[in-house]
């Protein structure tokens, strides 16, 4: 009678180990909220403060702060404030700010790390959405995190595919951000 009661228990934690170990085929990950929008960044080079919606605020020693560092401008942080859009037009009507810094980190190639959030406040969306990770800005789509949100987005998680759309030397750029949220509360 002990055996076989050990027995059905020691099948019993086979079993259930077992179990959840394999997972049931759950459905492909799908995004239960997806955007994609355009943020445009002039940075500030000593004659176009009229315009400019980003500034670097701390450099290398040596450097100036309207000059961005050679050396894949290594040490430089530049926080931002720049007009969001539906479209790749910098003319067009902002729907928000994407507001936040990027720091250049890497000594021999051009990459970056970003935090920022897209502070959104039109008819259609209302509230933030946060932003953190790597930039590798040589290469054509990176990811990044999406770390949560306010308003519209509360509590969102998912991933940010961003792409350099545009630029202008070392003055403007413009990045296409595709935002897919799978988990939206």
């Amino acid at each position: 009678m002990v055996a076989r009661s050990s027995s059905v228990l020691i099948f019993f934690f086979v079993f259930l180990a077992i179990s959840s170990a394999f997972p049931k085929n759950k459905d492909k990950y799908k995004p239960c909220k997806h955007l994609v929008l355009f943020f445009h960044d002039i940075i500030y080079n000593g004659k176009n403060a009229a315009n400019a919606t980003s500034a670097i605020v701390a450099a290398p020693q040596g450097s100036n702060l309207t000059i961005l560092a050679p050396n894949f401008h290594f040490g430089n942080i530049a926080v931002f404030d720049d007009p969001i859009t539906l479209d790749n037009n910098l003319h067009s009507k902002p729907i928000g700010r994407a507001q936040g810094m990027y720091i250049y980190d890497t000594k021999n190639t051009f990459t970056s790390w970003l935090g920022f959030s897209f502070s959104l406040n039109s008819t259609d969306y209302q509230g933030t959405i946060n932003f953190i990770g790597a930039d590798p800005i040589m290469i054509k789509y990176r990811d990044i995190s999406v770390v949560g949100g306010t308003g519209d987005f509360f509590m969102h998680r998912g991933v940010a595919t961003i792409d350099t759309d545009s630029y202008e030397g070392e003055v403007y750029f413009r990045l296409k951000v595709d935002i897919k949220f799978y988990e939206c509360w």
